[in-house]
């Protein structure tokens, strides 16, 4: 299979299997040049393609639209979409949501081990052995919140660049990892 093929691929199996946000961590560079990091990463036509494909489908959800967000292997944000016609199409607060379990898939995903946002669940709840890691790496708010709301989820979306932050640990957010089931590296 392609590359592009194996991402878009990637990117609709995770919202019919999770029927919300997407996210996907890729193991890219450095963050000082986040053209360069985020190059060989779906671009937020490529993203946003597959994911309305993906939400059109019957995969047992709301039905809802939703976002996307891609981060690189340093957390850096590399492309934002969403679902609907216009920003205001799919809830305004899952687009940091997004962004947060981007996050999450990324930090604590390694070579040869996958951790999704789902995998956190249990182990980060009262009495579990990771109860509280929701709360140890604060969403800088101003990435979150900063620039013009009316780019959000665009080609320029204001998160573009920067890193985000933030630990979500209910079910939508996966590392990207290659076909020999390896984290992408270059």
């Amino acid at each position: 299979m392609k590359r592009s093929g194996f991402l878009k691929t990637l990117v609709a199996l995770t919202v019919v299997l999770f029927g919300c946000q997407i996210m996907l961590a890729y193991a890219g560079d450095n963050d000082n040049d986040s053209s360069s990091a985020c190059r060989q990463l779906p671009s937020h036509n490529a993203l946003r393609m597959a994911l309305s494909k993906a939400q059109s489908q019957q995969n047992g959800g709301f039905g809802l639209n939703m976002w996307a967000t891609v981060v690189n292997r340093d957390g850096v944000v590399c492309a934002v979409a969403f679902t609907g016609n216009n920003r205001g199409d799919q809830w305004p607060g899952s687009r940091v949501i997004s962004a947060q379990k981007a996050n999450t898939a990324n930090a604590f995903s390694l070579p040869g081990l996958a951790l999704s946002t789902a995998d956190l669940y249990s182990a980060t709840q009262p009495g579990g052995s990771l109860y509280g890691l929701q709360h140890s790496n604060p969403v800088d708010t101003g990435v979150a919140y900063g620039g013009n709301s009316a780019n959000n989820g665009q080609s320029n979306d204001p998160m573009i660049g920067f890193k985000i932050g933030g630990v979500n640990v209910f079910g939508g957010g996966l590392a990207l990892f290659n076909q020999s089931k390896q984290l992408m590296v270059r």
